[in-house]
């Protein structure tokens, strides 16, 4: 089976890290392409022996703007 996931990916001084929206399993890699390779492994490997509750769940992604 396969399931699709949000996953968000920001760069991290010479890391990219990718996490996962829906259960906040992250990775990282050296490249945008190797941090999403070992988040798939990590979500592999999270729901191993896990459920997968493929209830749709709303989800809202924005923006927000701050003053700072």
């Amino acid at each position: 089976m396969k399931v699709k996931f949000t996953v968000v990916i920001q760069k991290e001084e010479n890391w990219y890290v990718a996490k996962c929206i829906e259960n906040s399993v992250a990775s990282q890699g050296k490249t945008i392409e190797e941090a999403l390779d070992n988040l798939k492994e990590a979500l592999e490997l999270y729901y191993e022996n896990g459920e997968l509750d493929l209830e749709e769940k709303p989800l809202f992604i924005t923006t927000v703007e701050v003053a700072i």
